[in-house]
């Protein structure tokens, strides 16, 4: 049995102050591969420092869409340069984010860098890490329009089992995470239950979305076994069915 972690922060200061630890902890409860990623050029250049450094540790590169105001042409060119990295399996997060940011000509520049950063990814070969809050049906929208060689992941997943169907059927995998576990969490549970489990992803976005029964607590990746006991008890499989089966999904779409 294994599990991999396709989205955590060790790059987080937070985290990143014990992470010797906090990694130590993960492996012990099974947790075999770590993806760390980036959203901006500062976090970037942290996730490939730390994937140089520890084994199973791998990296994501990118801009996310709150990030995209005051990034220079230079610092932009800096960070995808990175994709060349041999740990760096993924070029993320990035996509759109209504939530935070409601101004319409603000949404527009955020589907200008997500369609940018897609072409990028194109180029090097590799999939995406997609953040999507608030934006699904244009989400939807521009993936299905640009498509991606190498597809890519719907992070921390938050929209119906008729959108995950949508996604998948494009060829993209689905991220679940902590609010899987929340009591009141209808759709995620409704996701974990009926989407097709070969396009299932786990993750924790550490140090955010703790699991039940810990919310409010600091998340970390030794997290997870409760988001990969939530899902097996939804779909009636054994906890190493989940784990093992997420796993393999994540080695495949990140080519680890």
């Amino acid at each position: 049995m294994e599990i991999f972690d396709t989205h955590c922060h060790l790059n987080h200061p937070d985290l990143y102050k014990n992470i010797e630890k906090i990694i130590k902890d993960a492996q012990d409860v099974g947790v075999k591969y770590f993806l760390v990623v980036g959203f901006d050029k500062e976090t970037s250049l942290k996730a490939v420092e730390i994937a140089s450094k520890y084994e199973n540790v791998y990296a994501t590169v990118g801009f996310h869409p709150t990030e995209i105001d005051d990034v220079s042409e230079s610092d932009f060119i800096q960070v995808m340069n990175l994709l060349k990295h041999p740990k760096v399996k993924a070029l993320g997060e990035i996509g759109l984010d209504y939530y935070w940011i409601k101004d319409h000509n603000k949404q527009n520049k955020q589907k200008e860098w997500f369609v940018k950063q897609i072409k990028y990814a194109n180029k090097n070969n590799i999939p995406v890490v997609v953040h999507c809050r608030d934006a699904i049906m244009d989400c939807y929208q521009i993936l299905k329009q640009y498509d991606t060689n190498h597809k890519g992941v719907l992070h921390c997943f938050s929209s119906s089992i008729e959108m995950a169907n949508k996604f998948t059927k494009l060829g993209y995998y689905i991220g679940l995470d902590g609010p899987v576990t929340f009591l009141n969490s209808k759709q995620p549970k409704e996701v974990a239950k009926e989407v097709d489990i070969n396009h299932l992803l786990v993750e924790t976005d550490c140090p955010y979305l703790t699991p039940h029964p810990y919310r409010g607590q600091q998340n970390e990746p030794k997290f997870i076994t409760l988001v990969i006991e939530e899902i097996a008890k939804l779909r009636n499989l054994s906890y190493d069915d989940v784990a093992n089966t997420t796993s393999n999904n994540a080695k495949k779409l990140f080519h680890v």
